[in-house]
C-alpha cells in the first residue's frame, strides 16, 4: 500500500534545474517499501496529474532565489503559497508555485504538500550539477525520508511544520 508520493522535477539537460529528477534517482534507491518515487518535467497540468489527495507529497525542484548554491529550502504548500521571494522556480513554463496554486484552486492539492527547493548555481545547456547542488541532492534523500516517516508515526500532523 502506498504511504507517499516523492516527485523530482526537473530538465537533466539544463545544469543544476535537473536536481529535483537527480535527488529522485538517489531516493528511488533507498525508499521504503509504500514510498512512491517520480520524476518529471515540471509542465503543470502533468503534475497536478500525478498528485493523489490522500497521501502525503513531497516535491523536489531547483530553485533561482540568488541564494547560496545547495541551500535547501522547505516549504509547506499545504498549509499556503510558496513564498514570492523565492523568484523563478524553474526553467519550465509555468513555475512550481503558480502549478501548486492551480491545483489548490482545482481541488487537487494534497492537504500536505511539502517543498523541498535547491539553489542552484548555473542552468546552462548541457551542464551538469554545480558541485554544491550535488552535494544537497546527495544529502536530500535521507531528510525526505525523515520527513515522510514523521508524517506517518501515529498521531502525526496532517501536515508538515512549515518552513
Amino acid at each position: 500500500m502506498m504511504q507517499g508520493l516523492v516527485i523530482g522535477l526537473g530538465n537533466p539537460d539544463r545544469g543544476d534545474d535537473g536536481v529535483g529528477r537527480v535527488v529522485a534517482q538517489n531516493l528511488r534507491r533507498m525508499a521504503p517499501a509504500g514510498i512512491a518515487v517520480r520524476e518529471h518535467d515540471g509542465e503543470a497540468s502533468g503534475l497536478i496529474a500525478l498528485l493523489p489527495a490522500e497521501l502525503p507529497v513531497v516535491i523536489i525542484d531547483a530553485a533561482r532565489a540568488g541564494g547560496t548554491a545547495g541551500r535547501i529550502h522547505r516549504f509547506d504548500a499545504g498549509a499556503g503559497p510558496l513564498p514570492a521571494e523565492l523568484g523563478a522556480w524553474s526553467s519550465h513554463g509555468l513555475g512550481l508555485a503558480q502549478a501548486i496554486e492551480l491545483a489548490r484552486v482545482l481541488g487537487r492539492l494534497p492537504r500536505c504538500c511539502i517543498v523541498f527547493a535547491v539553489e542552484g548555481a548555473s542552468f546552462a545547456l548541457a551542464a551538469g550539477l554545480s558541485p554544491a547542488v550535488a552535494a544537497a541532492a546527495q544529502a536530500l534523500p535521507a531528510q525526505i525520508l525523515a520527513e515522510l516517516a514523521a508524517l506517518a508515526a501515529p498521531g502525526a500532523p496532517e501536515r508538515g511544520n512549515g518552513p
